[in-house]
């Protein structure tokens, strides 16, 4: 999504627990960008790190029999006590043959003297019910386990709470049609829970999992006490944020705006001869409505409204990365969590995360196309309720569309990908004869490795976003759910259509629809018609 200036940190490592017991820790490389794969982090003045110990998780976990009846979790909780309340959960883990794939700490976003442990997990799927209880049975305990936050998770059945209860049977089982909608009713209260209104996201757009107001070591503003308590202060108003509410003002500092300055005037430089149409005829809009130019760092207040009334996205401010299932789950509502901090001044031209420039250079112009909004917000449909995998397959599409796509328009390539639209290195490179480019096919797609250190291997181009919202539909369609959703724009709210009734519902709401634009093309075929006849 950034610049190419970016430190490559692939590790395995190996964590002490208490005994002589282990517990694997993976850690992939970072990944900068929307859907990062978060490093381990642990202190060592906590835990013995024994480096350059390599494992191969794949082959240890062909060596369990039960391979077949595992699943992978993800865990945010808080504790009092950073390293007695960890060394706890680790305990208990152990306790239920849980394999840890990930960890990390942080300071509270909710209290700044507690901490919070974000972890990756792969344990029985049989087990997590009872893992999860033994976990809160610990709440208020002397290790002061806080609360127990599911973020996901691919096993059928967890805690009643996490998951929408089963709707309602169908009082007459007799009918072959009623008897297949009792079916779908029973396992759509099996799924990930997903947000079925707009305000629901509010439940989601806290649970940041990496940066925010903690910086990684290898951030650039890491050792700048100034900039950490300025990352403090964005963090603070995203979390207090609530949907409804304006979003706040910010007053930038002289750097800030400098640093904007800086990016905004590179890639001004670039636009006209590398972005697409679509984004040319809508930057010079956000400058005349929004305040785009280079002494201004535009408010998101201003840019949410202008979106709104063009395409009907929103903005969100959030503190940092979200999980992938959680960000798709925003696009289904056509809002955007959308940063408000600006790189660390130390480099303008790179950054470990996205921010502001990322998000207001590369997505907002592309986010007012009422296609390209769309397409987005398809995406994000097709998240609901799907399983890790697929919301992975779906993330890795977003990544090489939205993030890196290009398209063919008059005869050449131009860039529609934010992370090349926000980046003057890789915008150059992805448009110039070395690199790989291809046509963009999901099942390809989906197969691809996200690089975030480099450039990417490939790039991959759509005649038009009808195209790739086509191709990305057929996708969908291969996705295992026994329902299909369907968008209110009226109530901003998620429709689930698992039953005879719900797509009457929407069929109804569609038949008023059609019966305007019948009415309209037969105007327009009178209208042409006696314009023919006054010519001749």
């Amino acid at each position: 999504m950034t610049e190419n200036k970016r430190n490559s940190i692939t590790s395995l490592t190996k964590a002490k627990s208490v005994g002589d017991s282990s517990v694997l820790i993976g850690s992939a490389k970072h990944r900068r960008g929307r859907f990062s794969s978060v490093s381990s982090m642990i202190d060592e003045e906590d835990f013995e790190i024994i480096k350059g110990e390599q494992f191969d998780l794949n082959v240890l976990m062909e060596e369990n029999k039960t391979l077949s009846t595992r699943r992978s979790t993800s865990f945010i909780f808080g504790v009092n006590d950073n390293v007695k309340g960890l060394v706890r959960v680790l305990e208990i883990f152990e306790k239920f043959d849980v394999c840890v794939i990930h960890i990390e700490t942080r300071k509270s976003l909710k209290n700044k003297s507690k901490f919070e442990i974000f972890i990756d997990v792969d344990c029985r799927k049989n087990e997590i019910r009872n893992l999860i209880e033994c976990l809160e049975q610990q709440i208020d305990s002397d290790f002061h386990v806080q609360e127990v936050d599911v973020i996901s998770t691919e096993v059928d059945k967890i805690k009643p709470e996490v998951l929408d209860p089963p709707l309602k049977q169908e009082a007459d089982p007799s009918s072959s049609l009623k008897s297949k909608t009792k079916k779908s009713e029973i396992t759509v209260g099996n799924l990930p829970w997903f947000p079925k209104t707009i305000r629901d996201l509010d439940k989601i757009s806290n649970r940041v999992i990496m940066y925010g107001s903690e910086l990684d070591a290898d951030h650039p503003g890491f050792k700048d006490e100034t900039y950490r308590i300025r990352r403090n202060q964005f963090s603070e108003i995203a979390y207090a944020y609530k949907h409804g509410n304006p979003i706040p003002k910010i007053e930038y500092t002289k750097d800030e705006i400098e640093t904007w300055g800086n990016v905004y005037r590179e890639l001004t430089k670039l636009y006209p001869t590398h972005a697409c149409r679509e984004f040319l005829e809508n930057l010079p809009l956000l400058q005349k409505y929004c305040g785009y130019r280079e002494d201004n760092v535009p408010q998101l207040e201003d840019v949410s409204q202008f979106l709104k009334n063009r395409s009907g996205f929103m903005l969100r401010p959030v503190a940092g990365y979200l999980s992938s299932r959680d960000f798709l789950a925003g696009l289904a509502f056509r809002v955007f969590h959308c940063t408000q901090y600006v790189r660390h001044p130390s480099d303008p031209f790179y950054t470990p995360e996205p921010d502001c420039c990322h998000e207001l250079m590369g997505h907002v112009p592309l986010l007012a196309d009422p296609s390209f909004a769309q397409f987005s917000q398809e995406i994000g449909l097709a998240s609901l309720g799907a399983s890790e995998e697929e919301v992975q397959k779906l993330a890795t599409c977003y990544f090489f569309t939205i993030e890196f796509g290009l398209c063919h328009q008059n005869g050449e390539l131009r860039a529609y990908g934010a992370g090349l639209l926000s980046s003057i290195g890789e915008l150059k490179h992805a448009l110039s004869n070395e690199s790989n480019i291809q046509k963009f096919d999901p099942k390809v797609v989906m197969e691809q490795e996200c690089l975030v250190t480099t450039f990417q291997n490939s790039y991959f181009y759509t005649p038009s976003f009808d195209d790739a919202k086509d191709k990305m539909r057929e996708f969908a369609k291969t996705i295992k759910k026994p329902f299909d959703v369907h968008y209110n724009p009226y109530t901003q709210s998620i429709e689930i259509l698992d039953s005879t009734d719900s797509l009457t519902n929407v069929i109804d709401s569609i038949k008023g629809e059609l019966a305007t634009i019948t009415n309209a093309l037969k105007k327009l075929n009178i209208f042409w018609h006696e314009s023919v006849s006054v010519e001749n």
